[in-house]
Formats: C-alpha cells, sequence, structure tokens
C-alpha cells in the first residue's frame, strides 16, 4: 500500500540572525526522536531561512522613494513599505487599491515581492524579506546536514503564495537542493494506453503543502518537517535541479498578451 510519512518538528527553537540551521534541525529532530535518514526530504520554513540569514528590516529606517510615494496613493500602502517592495521588485504588475503585485527580483509573479511579517518580531514596524538565493540557502543547509548526519537529505524552502483565479493560500518551493523539480510523465501511458502529453507534476510545491500541513500557519511553533518514505521522490546532485526551472520564461505566458 502507496503510504509516506510526514513528521514536524516541534518545540523548535526561536532563530536568531547567524543561527546554524542545519545544527539546529538536527537537534531538533533528536529532541522529537526523529532519525534523519537516507532519502528525507527536508521542508523548511522560508521565514526561519530569513531570519537566520538577517534578511529583517524595520520601517522606521526605510526612506520611501517618490516612485514608493506614487504606488503607495494607488494601493493605500505605506510608502515605506511600497519602497521595500520596490527595492526588492524587477517590475510592477499590478498596482490597484488594496493590491501590489510585483515580479520579483527572482523572476516570481507574487504579491509584495513575497514581503511579510507574520511570526516575525512583537515590533510592529518589523519585516521580513525573502532569501537573496533561496536554491543557495538550501544547498548550504543541505551540505550540512549531510555532513552531520552521514545521511543523503534533501531541502524545499518554502513559503505561502496566493494563487491566480483561486481563494486561499498554499505553500510553494522558493528554494531547493538535492531532490528533482518534476515528476515528468509526459511520454508514459495511462491506465487505458493514452500517451500523456502534458503531465509534469510539481513534485516540489506538493512536498511544500505535505509539508504545511503539519507546520501550520499560524502559533504552531513547527517551521520544518521532515518528508519520510515517498517513493515519488527521486533525489539529484545539487547542479540537476533549481526552483528556477518551475518559472515560466516570458514567451510562454499566454495571458501577457490576452485581450
Amino acid at each position: 500500500m502507496p503510504s509516506f510519512t510526514v513528521v514536524g518538528l516541534e518545540k523548535f527553537p526561536l532563530v536568531k540572525v547567524g543561527d546554524d540551521l542545519a545544527r539546529i534541525i538536527v537537534e531538533a529532530a533528536g529532541a522529537n526522536g526523529v532519525v534523519v535518514e537516507d532519502g528525507d526530504v527536508i521542508v523548511v520554513s522560508q521565514k526561519i531561512v530569513s531570519k537566520a540569514e538577517g534578511r529583517l528590516v524595520r520601517l522606521r529606517d526605510v526612506v520611501p522613494s517618490e516612485r514608493a510615494r506614487e504606488v503607495a496613493a494607488v494601493t493605500g500602502k505605506d510608502a515605506r513599505f511600497v519602497e521595500l517592495v520596490l527595492q526588492e521588485t524587477g517590475r510592477v504588475v499590478k498596482a490597484v487599491p488594496g493590491f501590489l503585485v510585483v515580479e520579483d527580483r527572482r523572476g516570481w509573479v507574487c504579491l509584495n515581492a513575497g514581503i511579510d511579517k507574520s511570526n516575525v518580531s512583537p515590533e510592529s514596524d518589523a519585516y521580513l524579506l525573502l532569501p537573496v538565493d533561496p536554491d543557495g540557502s538550501a544547498r548550504q543547509i543541505r551540505r550540512e546536514v549531510m555532513r552531520l548526519t552521514g545521511k543523503r537529505v534533501s531541502v524545499v524552502i518554502c513559503d505561502t503564495y496566493s494563487r491566480p483565479f483561486r481563494r486561499g493560500q498554499t505553500e510553494f518551493a522558493i528554494g531547493v537542493a538535492g531532490v528533482k523539480v518534476f515528476r515528468d510523465y509526459r511520454g508514459e501511458r495511462d491506465l487505458f494506453g493514452y500517451v500523456l502529453q502534458v503531465k509534469n507534476v510539481a513534485m516540489v510545491d506538493e512536498l511544500a503543502c505535505a509539508a504545511e500541513l503539519v507546520m501550520g500557519q499560524g502559533n504552531e511553533a513547527v517551521p520544518v518537517a521532515i518528508v519520510k518514505g515517498l517513493k515519488r521522490v527521486e533525489l539529484c546532485e545539487e547542479s540537476e535541479a533549481s526552483v528556477n526551472d518551475l518559472r515560466l520564461a516570458m514567451g510562454e505566458d499566454f495571458f501577457e498578451k490576452s485581450m
């Protein structure tokens, strides 16, 4: 019977700038009675990665530009917050009252360049930016976990995003290391012999969603989950996978020129 296990690491300490996340993860696994094994996928919340990397910014230190003031007037957002978003942005996709959708400098289209303040700090003006290089962050965590445990694991860094034309939010992978991004069924046959043409499953996004079910979004304090025993996961060398493989190229976006 196909099955797998997702284990959330409880009693995880609050992460500070400069913390060694890999060591904390391994220690937390031990404290939870979880043995890190070959083939495990360690799913890590973006927030603790950004915290460890010092990606915290306070609005009191931000001086808004004229462009930020213009966009703030349209969206109704604090001009200092808009300035933070613009500094992390490649292009503004849509600015309307209450919403600022951008393509961030990593190439992802999202609200507010992924900048967030939930579960960040009791200070009202503290915001957390995404990691500068999420794939690089995932690789660093993976290498150190493997050094500490001697086990071949993979790492997925996840964050919460809204989805086009659907209410609610789900987890998305924003950084990967050591795991193939897709399970590609194209060219294979289904139960009735039809050749599959487009079925290319974003495995790392599905791993992120599976982990969120035990990690939560509020005060659960479970920022890391370990996925065990999932046979469909295919480990790989770090050079063989990048979260950038998920991103559509500009020419592939058929909404771009729609009426």
